[in-house]
């Protein structure tokens, strides 16, 4: 009779403890903080000494004790098993149950959460998996001491912890699955926010064309990932802004921004600017210093002019692209950086590719997701936007009021702008800065004075030229690449130098006049840089240097020459090449 009144009331304690893990798994979203609930509840009704809760950390490998009791912290932290990996690990694995009646006596048993029990005291060990449907998510564990139980007793709690592993398996996938649901919410606000604010505007960046908008369609877009991105577009087209925007919407943007001017720097140079070196690695490195990479670390790094680095170099970045593991320049520790890479360049990568210029690997590794940033004149209803713009910052720097004129406004609408973006804001702050008054007018332009000289950068083929007859020029022979009619303004197109002299017209309509064929690209001989013109060569020559930052390559392409003859000229007229 005894026997049976203490089988009866243990069915009942189980019975009972059942429906308070229910209520207890029922009641709330927090699944830490349930489970722990769980475990003290069976600490209290079944004696158990010590139960903890471990969950797959995601990639399936990993076990991490997620609720815990009886155990001190330091215990709870070296609570961490592998697949396999002493008991615990053999149930996650296998999916079966296992009681261990001794744990002195188990090899298998790790001790990491307790130290082995004192002589005479017999601890038993039970484990059971958890199951989200047919996948075990996870292993259910209890100590407890016995005093030679029978084994029947030990069948008894195991078929008990199954049940209530089953409870937390259901908990869990339930849990899991709200997560998901939640997540796909987040997700799906964030895309509509993206896409609601990407129809006006990014931070520091002036844009309603079209052309922009669907710029910054694809910014917020690409901002959320990971994936490499390549800027592409012409030179002053915003680049560097545009891959700052892609950082401060992404996930990442508490993290560092770092950025570094590919075609500013030799390639020894960037290899230690890049990757860091070591105290001794070269004469001057009298002490070791992080490269860009690890100063990105958990952020964006920025390589602008990417298609400008040596066929050596390339090799180098891409086992870096590809792994993101690296050694700095004189040791030999592999080190492992999270970063997310953004490129830009100007020049055609694919034809680069062709010509062996640029190693196809490298290339396809960073064309993941390409952004083209078009030209200012293919999007010419922003420019009073940002004329406006600039107009403003530097009246603030001047302490004046200044505003445009409609005339000088239509002058500049209309203008070819080869440097873009980069070169409007330049000309404002000089109309802005020479200006006699408060109003910018079309006469303080430079164009209207003759004095347009980046019109020298005009690719010949897309303008026709025309020819000077009285001071006017004909309405005619207009730019195609402005698109402007008779009686509008068109941009000043530049005569190239013939026998050593040079002029510049404008476009105020006049009678017929015959259209002059396409001059062809210049060449030193043709150029003859030793000529007086209305700006001399030398200072041509340096105001190209200049704005391709003194790279050599960069100048020759904007100048239609060839490196050698570049170099030339440099050495002709004496130019100091300035080492950035």
């Amino acid at each position: 009779m005894g026997t049976q009144a203490h089988a009866g009331s243990r069915h009942h304690l189980e019975l009972v403890t059942i429906y308070e893990i229910s209520k207890i798994l029922s009641r709330s979203l927090d699944l830490r903080r349930s489970l722990h609930d769980v475990l003290n509840l069976l600490a209290t009704h079944l004696h158990v000494r010590r139960a903890m809760v471990c969950l797959s950390a995601g990639d399936g490998h990993d076990l991490q004790v997620v609720a815990e009791t009886g155990l001190s912290p330091d215990e709870a932290k070296r609570a961490q098993f592998r697949t396999g990996e002493g008991i615990i690990g053999r149930i996650f694995k296998s999916g079966m149950p296992i009681v261990v009646p001794d744990i002195n006596n188990e090899p298998l048993y790790l001790h990491r959460t307790a130290e082995r029990p004192q002589p005479g005291e017999i601890v038993a060990f039970l484990g059971v998996p958890l199951r989200e449907g047919t996948n075990v998510v996870g292993v259910l564990s209890v100590d407890r001491r016995t005093e030679g139980e029978p084994a029947s007793r030990f069948d008894t709690d195991l078929r008990f912890l199954m049940m209530i592993g089953n409870l937390i398996g259901q908990t869990i996938r339930l849990h899991r699955m709200v997560e998901h649901a939640q997540e796909n919410l987040r997700v799906e606000n964030r895309r509509l926010a993206t896409e609601l604010k990407g129809k006006y505007t990014i931070e520091n960046v002036i844009g309603r064309s079209k052309r922009m908008q669907q710029v910054f369609a694809e910014v917020h877009q690409a901002a959320p990932g990971r994936s490499t991105v390549l800027l592409r577009g012409e030179s002053g087209t915003g680049k560097e802004v545009i891959a700052r925007a892609i950082h401060t919407l992404s996930n990442r943007h508490d993290g560092p921004f770092v950025k570094v001017n590919c075609a500013a720097l030799p390639e020894s140079l960037l290899e230690s600017e890049l990757f860091g070196h070591e105290k001794g690695a070269f004469t001057g490195a009298t002490q070791e210093r992080k490269g860009r990479f690890e100063m990105a670390h958990g952020g964006t790094l920025f390589l602008d002019e990417i298609g400008d680095i040596s066929p050596g170099f390339q090799a180098k970045l891409l086992r870096v692209l590809q792994e993101r593991e690296f050694e700095r320049v004189g040791g030999n520790r592999t080190i492992r950086v999270d970063v997310r890479l953004i490129t830009a360049t100007n020049r055609n990568l694919e034809e680069a590719v062709t010509k062996g210029e640029f190693r196809a690997d490298l290339y396809f590794r960073i064309n993941v997701l390409s952004i083209f940033l078009p030209a200012l004149r293919e999007r010419r209803e922003d420019i009073p936007l940002l004329v406006e713009h600039f107009v403003e910052r530097v009246g603030e720097e001047l302490g004046r009021d200044l505003r445009v004129s409609p005339e000088a406004m239509h002058v500049m609408a209309n203008c070819h702008w080869p440097g873009n973006v980069r070169e409007l804001e330049n000309c404002v702050e000089r109309m802005a800065t020479m200006a006699r008054g408060n109003v910018i007018r079309d006469s303080d332009l430079a164009c209207q004075k003759n004095l347009c000289f980046s019109s020298v950068f005009w690719k010949p083929n897309d303008h026709r030229v025309i020819p000077i007859v009285n001071g006017n020029a004909a309405a005619s022979a207009v730019s195609s690449a402005t698109g402007a009619t008779p009686g509008g303004i068109a941009p000043p197109t530049p005569v190239l130098p013939v026998n050593g002299s040079s002029s510049y017209s404008s476009s105020a309509p006049v009678a017929s006049a015959p259209v002059v064929s396409p001059v062809p690209p210049v060449t030193v001989d043709e150029a003859d840089f030793g000529e007086p013109e209305l700006r001399t060569s030398r200072e041509r020559l340096v105001s190209a240097m200049e704005q391709c930052g003194w790279v050599q390559a960069k100048a020759a392409r904007l100048l239609g020459l060839t490196p050698r003859q570049i170099g030339y000229a440099l050495k002709k007229y004496n130019v100091e090449v300035k080492r950035l």
